[in-house]
């Protein structure tokens, strides 16, 4: 778990989506979480792997965020994979329907953290990778860091 000085403590990421996707816009949202929830990612038992972002109804819910039962929480815990409602802007939805639909973007989350005792979430507007372009990134960042050997 990594400390900022923003007062935010990260406390999930997503790797494998930087790997995946191409990054196009970032927004931060909250969450609705259970008592018991918060607590489980307060100690960092939060997993966004393979999670994903929906709008239905006008409202936006992240699925397959995996947050493991609270040690302490018996009869309060919850469904680990719930799905989960994102708190954004009727204006902000909006806007990412339209990404969504028209231009066949995806939403995933990129990080959970705790911001001012508060879970926020990093979502992306991402487009996805084919495998020839995660060549070409891979080869890349092979041929900067041969660079940074050389000059080194």
């Amino acid at each position: 778990m990594a400390q900022n000085n923003n007062n935010f403590k990260i406390v999930a990421g997503n790797k494998k989506a930087h790997h995946d996707y191409f990054i196009e816009e970032k927004y931060e949202a909250g969450l609705v979480l259970n008592g018991t929830e918060v607590k489980s990612i307060r100690q960092g038992k939060v997993n966004l792997k393979d999670s994903y972002v929906n709008i239905k109804d006008g409202e936006a819910y992240v699925f397959n965020m995996h947050v493991s039962p609270y040690e302490k929480g018996n009869i309060y815990n919850v469904d680990p994979l719930r799905v989960r409602k994102i708190l954004l802007n009727k204006r902000e939805i909006r806007k990412l329907v339209g990404l969504i639909t028209l231009k066949g973007y995806s939403l995933i989350p990129l990080s959970l953290y705790l911001k001012n005792g508060k879970v926020k979430m990093d979502l992306a507007v991402a487009r996805g990778k084919k495998n020839y372009d995660k060549r070409q990134v891979l080869a890349k960042k092979d041929a900067e860091m041969r660079i940074r050997r050389q000059e080194d």
